[in-house]
């Protein structure tokens, strides 16, 4: 078992090339990347995606491909751990190959509430004289006519 390590100080198993190679795969991909991996380095390499935020799935996808031996002699308690959560981490769907990964769009069947009614009290503007009330107040003011 090896001994933890800090995470900045822990060296990457695979090449930059292949490890931005797997950041850019899809699942499918992941898969096939992951399969020319050795188990030992697939292991490292999962312990090492798992412990930094933006690689953690990419982590569990990796573990779930190790066995429980390579990952717990490889990467101690942590790989123990990550042996696990792999096993237990739900699978997403099989994506259905006409509609792709977009999602299903539904449509609302009823309204969420009631509109509210406006009330104009005032005599009604034309647009005009509205965008003219909105640019010039004060020349659009209604004058008082004496009769």
């Amino acid at each position: 078992m090896l001994p933890e390590r800090h995470v900045e100080d822990e060296p990457c198993p695979v090449t930059d090339q292949m490890l931005g190679d797997l950041y850019r795969a899809g699942a499918h991909g992941l898969n096939e990347l992951i399969a020319t991996v050795s188990p030992a380095a697939r292991a490292l390499l999962a312990v090492y995606c798992y412990r930094r935020a933006h690689l953690a799935s990419i982590g569990l996808a990796i573990a779930a491909t190790c066995e429980e031996e390579d990952l717990t002699s490889l990467g101690g308690n942590a790989g123990a751990m990550l042996f696990e959560r792999s096993r237990k981490a739900p699978q997403p769907p099989p994506a259905d190959p006409r509609t792709g990964s977009r999602p299903k769009i539904t449509s609302l069947n009823k309204q969420l509430r009631p509109p509210t009614p406006v009330v104009n009290h005032e005599e009604p503007l034309s647009v005009l004289s509205r965008v003219r009330a909105r640019l010039w107040p004060k020349a659009a003011a209604p004058t008082a006519h004496s009769d």
